[in-house]
């Protein structure tokens, strides 16, 4: 997949030909979809809302549909080896398959992606039943990541055809402990090494997304590795994707580690924003949530670096909060551990007051806790 500059210069000049409305819903493929439907629940806070099943006449899969916010989640587990997800399975575990998209029109938004050189994966395709009709069709990203584009202006369901809301009777798992998440800021994707610069391209051409802002090796490194990384959004800013790549280093980077782990390029992590991080994280470490640690050095100058902020440095630093400011403001960050046992996906916690930065100050900090992980893994 190779797009010229010519082709990227133009696809600069549209606004936005896919008119993408926001990020619908995040699904993931598991091998447990109920089991991961709980750990979400209790560890992150949110609410099952909706199943899918052998009880809702769905032979070949079973999905729970999770939302906190305007987040939403959908597990899915193959019932059946026959189960075209299921060789994916095997070779990823558990991960995000579809980042999708809400689109003002699927087929127009599929068939402009497809005049630009998009692989195909599903047609636009009608699903009906007593709650109206849901729309959608779905192109291929890097890897054998997916994005749908969805309609859902005449669906009233809960999710989609063949969900139904949950049956407390089925599901009943106590009191849930609500974390205070409220959207998707953003959705990181890592690619094999040269291949970062193609993806953006195609991020261009495909959807008429821009480039934001990129980071090369010296931004990103440590004494022993690095990457680089592009990020690119559509016409509002609603959706970013930023885009991994390794770097030449001593040792293996993150980013190698995630490859070699999930067997090709993925989804790394999806960060959550909050409103307030202080209480998130309390509320998720509450929940037996693991977040990654930075030395307690971190913090002796951060106030000198950062300037004045709204919270308490000290509480900031007791949770391990990461803070970064840049012209428009500053913002709070921190990450969890991964959410497997493969060291592939994990989550970002975040909250802006007015930065629309990814953290460029942390970065450093942030990567040297991740080879600490890496070196307890033996994967360094």
């Amino acid at each position: 997949m190779n797009f010229n500059n010519d082709s990227i210069a133009g696809s600069q000049t549209i606004i936005d030909p896919v008119d993408i409305r926001g990020i619908d819903h995040v699904r993931f493929i598991v091998g447990n979809a109920r089991q991961s439907a709980y750990f979400y629940r209790n560890a992150f806070g949110f609410d099952v809302v909706a199943y899918a099943g052998l009880e809702t006449k769905m032979r070949e899969e079973a999905g729970y549909v999770l939302r906190q916010g305007d987040i939403t989640f959908v597990l899915i587990s193959p019932l059946r080896s026959s189960h075209p997800d299921y060789a994916r399975l095997l070779k990823h575990g558990d991960g995000v398959k579809d980042v999708a998209l809400e689109v003002e029109n699927v087929s127009a938004a599929y068939e402009h992606c497809l005049t630009q050189g998009a692989i195909s994966i599903t047609p636009p395709t009608y699903l009906e039943d007593d709650q109206g009709v849901y729309e959608f069709a779905s192109i291929q990203t890097y890897g054998d990541t997916i994005h749908s584009f969805v309609n859902r202006d005449r669906y009233h369901g809960i999710f989609s055809p063949g969900f139904k809301p949950i049956d407390p009777a089925r599901y009943q798992t106590g009191t849930r402990k609500p974390a205070g998440l409220q959207e998707i800021d953003h959705v990181v994707g890592n690619v094999e090494e040269g291949k970062m610069n193609e993806w953006v391209q195609y991020y261009q051409k495909i959807l008429g997304f821009s480039q934001l802002v990129s980071f090369d090796d010296q931004d990103i490194s440590t004494e022993y590795s690095a990457l680089m990384s592009k990020v690119v959004q559509n016409g509002t800013g609603r959706v970013k994707f930023p885009i991994n790549e390794p770097a030449k280093g001593k040792r293996k980077s993150q980013i190698d580690e995630y490859l070699d782990f999930y067997g090709g390029p993925g989804v790394q992590h999806i960060a959550l924003l909050t409103p307030d991080i202080i209480t998130t994280v309390r509320s998720l470490r509450a929940n037996d949530v693991s977040f990654l640690r930075v030395p307690k050095t971190y913090y002796d100058q951060l106030e000198s670096r950062v300037g004045t902020i709204a919270e308490d440095i000290k509480t900031i630093a007791e949770l391990g909060i990461l803070v970064d400011r840049d012209e428009e403001g500053y913002m709070l960050q921190i990450f969890t551990k991964p959410v497997q046992d493969r060291p592939t996906l994990f989550f970002e916690i975040i909250q802006r007051h007015g930065s629309k930065s990814f953290g460029k100050g942390n970065f450093k900090a942030l990567f040297e806790a991740i080879e600490r992980e890496q070196a307890l893994r033996g994967t360094l």
